[in-house]
C-alpha cells in the first residue's frame, strides 16, 4: 500500500464543502484497505472531485498526467485538495514525495486524455504512439499499458468511458496485475464490470456520505440487473410512444 488514509482538516471554501462525502471525511476520514479501490456513486456524489483532490495532494497532475509534472495543469490545487490530508506508507513517501524523477504515479482522466496526448505523446517517459491515429479505446490502452505498471499510485476517473465490454475485462486484468506488482489503484467508476474485480475495496458515495460495501449490494449492480432483465419496464418512462 502507498496511501492508507484520507482526512479533511477543515471544510473547503467552495461548493464541495456541501458534499456529504466531504463532511464524512471531516468527521470520520476514509481508510484504503486494499490495493484496488473503486469509488462508486451517482453523478454529483463527488467521485471525480475526490480523485482530483487526491491527485493534487499526491503531486500528480489533477488534469491528468504523471507524478512530478504539471503538463497542462492549472497550477493551483482544488479547494478540496488544499484541505485534504493523506497518510502515506514508507513506500508511498518514497514513490510520491521522493526525488522527482523517481516518482511513480499517474492519473488517467477520461475527459482530458486527448489533450494530454497532444502535449506528451512521443516525449521521454510517456508513449510513442500518436493517439490521434487510434480509436478512443485503443488510445486508452496505449496510455494504460505504458503508464500503469509496477509500484506506484494510479488514479483513474471513469476509464470505462471509451471501453467496450471486452476492454473493461482487459482493464480488470491490468488492475489485478498492477496490484500484484506492488501498485495501488483508486478508480472512480460507473461500471459494474470494473467494480467486480475480486478482492477490491468498494466505496460507495451518496447522501449517506461514504461507506464500504460489497459488489452484490451496490445499487448500480441492482439497477443494471433489473434493466437487462426487463428494459421495457424502464424505457416506457423515457421514450414516448407513437
Amino acid at each position: 500500500m502507498l496511501l492508507t488514509q484520507l482526512e479533511v482538516s477543515r471544510l473547503p471554501t467552495d461548493w464541495s464543502a456541501a458534499l456529504p462525502l466531504v463532511r464524512h471525511l471531516a468527521t470520520y476520514g476514509l481508510t484504503f484497505s486494499h490495493r484496488v479501490s473503486f469509488l462508486v456513486g451517482e453523478n454529483g456524489s463527488g467521485k471525480s472531485t475526490l480523485v482530483e483532490a487526491i491527485a493534487d495532494v499526491c503531486g500528480i497532475n489533477s488534469e491528468g498526467g504523471k507524478a512530478g509534472t504539471k503538463y497542462a495543469s492549472t497550477g493551483a490545487p482544488s479547494p478540496l485538495g488544499e484541505v485534504l490530508d493523506v497518510e502515506l506508507t514508507a513506500m508511498g513517501l518514497e514513490l510520491l514525495r521522493g526525488p522527482r524523477r523517481k516518482r511513480r504515479g499517474f492519473f488517467l482522466r477520461a475527459e482530458t486524455l486527448f489533450n494530454l496526448g497532444q502535449n506528451v505523446s512521443g516525449m521521454h517517459g510517456f508513449w510513442e504512439d500518436d493517439l490521434t491515429e487510434q480509436s478512443h479505446g485503443e488510445g486508452f490502452f496505449t496510455v494504460l499499458d505504458r503508464m500503469v505498471s509496477g509500484p506506484g499510485l494510479y488514479l483513474m476517473d471513469e476509464p470505462e468511458a471509451a471501453l467496450s465490454f471486452q476492454s473493461c475485462l482487459r482493464l480488470i486484468g491490468l488492475m489485478h496485475r498492477v496490484s500484484r506488482e506492488g501498485g495501488q489503484v483508486i478508480c472512480a467508476t460507473h461500471s459494474p464490470i470494473l467494480a467486480s474485480l475480486p478482492g477490491a475495496q468498494i466505496i460507495e458515495l451518496g447522501e449517506h456520505g461514504i461507506r464500504t460495501t460489497e459488489w452484490e449490494k451496490l445499487q448500480l449492480v441492482d439497477d443494471w440487473r433489473r434493466f437487462l432483465a426487463k428494459p421495457d419496464f424502464y424505457l416506457r418512462y423515457v421514450v414516448e410512444s407513437d
